[in-house]
């Protein structure tokens, strides 16, 4: 029997990468916090398609963990005696520290894995899911066991997650997209506007303030950028998804927690670590906070 993908939780980004295993000949399975069956409509290149998938059933081969930051780690703890000593296990969120939690509750033959990906997704109600921009993906294996584990992990995130990219070391893409967070997701929380807000002239200083100290905190972690490269970047992200609302702007308009410490919180970390103050990091992390209260 075909080994299934259990896929946690309901999100935007998991639904995506379980329909499409779904829609491609995977068995697919969720584990989330309602038992029984899920049912919604996945929309794809003005193709929409009902789906329903079943709840998940230990033991748990293969996982994809598609959750928010500061959920992974309760997620993983739930879901350990389910796993068989074996388990492939494949992260995919924003920000950063997880890798560093997850790896001391693995068994020595379980694998990890994490994905980073710039897909666009949203959904308009709790049954739908709709892929709304197509972006690149990378694959980087944490932690190997067996080698047949690693090509079903490649094949099926390359399925999942298309154009998928494998990579030795995820840590300068995951640097990299943390630049581009770091200054998108918050201000556009705390102003809550859609991304291409940040275009307008009276953000461009605070956000060479921010990318400033990023590059002060990154470099001090071993990873070196240029400014007017990541400037460029930052600035292209703003213009490419001027009509799109971050992930979090939209956990803040609905009351939802946010990725906060996963974000501006790990440079904060970071650089306490490394003797580095981060004033403007700082204030917009003070600032989401006290908006929070």
């Amino acid at each position: 029997m075909t080994q299934a993908w259990t896929v946690v939780g309901q999100g935007a980004i998991g639904l995506l990468a379980a329909s499409r295993l779904h829609l491609a000949g995977y068995q697919v399975q969720l584990f989330r916090r309602t038992a029984g069956p899920f049912r919604y409509q996945f929309e794809q290149a003005d193709a929409l398609h009902s789906i329903q998938l079943n709840a998940a059933q230990a033991p748990i081969s293969l996982l994809l963990v598609p959750v928010k930051a500061y959920a992974v780690l309760s997620a993983l703890q739930q879901l350990l005696p389910l796993l068989s000593p074996d388990a492939q296990i494949a992260l995919c969120h924003n920000g950063m520290g997880s890798i560093e939690q997850v790896l001391p509750l693995l068994q020595p033959q379980q694998g990890l894995w994490f994905v980073s990906t710039s897909q666009a997704t949203f959904k308009p109600t709790a049954q739908q899911i709709r892929h709304s921009g197509q972006g690149p993906s990378y694959l980087a294996c944490i932690k190997a066991t067996a080698p047949h584990y690693a090509d079903l992990v490649r094949s099926a995130m390359a399925v999942a997650f298309e154009p998928l990219t494998p990579v030795d070391d995820i840590q300068p893409l995951l640097w990299r997209k943390l630049a581009v967070n770091s200054v998108i997701n918050p201000l556009t929380a705390l102003h809550q506007v859609p991304n291409g807000e940040l275009a307008k002239p009276e953000f461009q200083p605070q956000i060479s303030a921010l990318l400033q100290e990023f590059i002060e905190v990154a470099t001090a972690c071993g990873q070196k950028f240029e400014f007017d490269e990541i400037s460029t970047q930052v600035q292209s992200v703003i213009h490419n998804t001027a009509a799109n609302y971050s992930s979090m702007q939209q956990d803040k308009a609905h009351g939802r927690p946010l990725e906060l410490d996963a974000i501006t919180g790990y440079l904060l970390k970071r650089a306490k670590a490394a003797g580095l103050t981060l004033p403007t990091h700082q204030a917009l992390y003070q600032a989401l906070h006290q908006q929070s209260l």
